[in-house]
């Protein structure tokens, strides 16, 4: 679900200042995109999950980055209405939810 050594090496990159910075946009910026998606709405559906999907890869949320690569081919092929919502937001809580048990566990 989580690419725990992507992550270990972005705090090494980072520090322990910067990590917990790009955590907090990195939700920030993420659950804006949840929340519109939430809506069911679809406007820019290929390119909120572009967004997603690098934002996704960029913290090792690999599960969560893999749903939106798979729901932003869809949508870009016209078939936005066959995106599951539902189960890239599911995966986004899970994901979400793994990292920051374990994150906030090694604090």
């Amino acid at each position: 679900m989580i690419n725990w050594p992507h992550v270990r090496e972005l705090k090494q990159e980072v520090g322990e200042d910067g990590f917990e910075e790009v955590i907090e946009l990195f939700l920030e910026e993420v659950e804006e995109v949840i929340e519109k998606l939430a809506t069911d709405d679809r406007s820019q559906l290929a390119q909120d999950l572009h967004f997603l999907k690098g934002s996704a890869l960029n913290l090792g949320f690999q599960d969560f980055s893999t749903k939106c690569l798979e729901g932003e081919r869809l949508a870009a092929s016209g078939k936005s209405g066959d995106v599951n919502l539902s189960g890239i937001i599911g995966c986004y809580a899970q994901s979400k939810a793994a990292f920051l048990s374990e994150v906030t566990s090694k604090a």
